[in-house]
């Protein structure tokens, strides 16, 4: 089920959906609906981590600055270390 939504938009950023709208074929509408929807998965998905990162600190499931310094200076490096816990 679809449901109607309207939005203002910067004439700049409506010209350049027509265009490509135009060059991909596809709607406006479409277009928008799948920007929106990706939109909606990121900030769920970053928000959730967040999320779960503070439910973590506040447990006391923390890693100290210099452990994780010292992890990330092994980075692309033979031997790399494998993320402190």
């Amino acid at each position: 089920m679809t449901e109607t939504l309207s939005i203002r938009i910067d004439s700049r950023i409506k010209k350049r959906l027509d265009a490509l709208a135009k060059r991909s074929r596809r709607s406006r509408s479409f277009l928008g609906a799948e920007a929106i929807a990706a939109y909606v998965e990121s900030e769920e998905w970053q928000l959730g981590e967040f999320q779960a990162g503070l439910a973590d600190l506040e447990s006391g499931q923390e890693v100290s600055h210099d452990k994780v310094s010292k992890w990330l200076k092994t980075w692309g490096k033979q031997g790399e270390s494998k993320p402190p816990r």
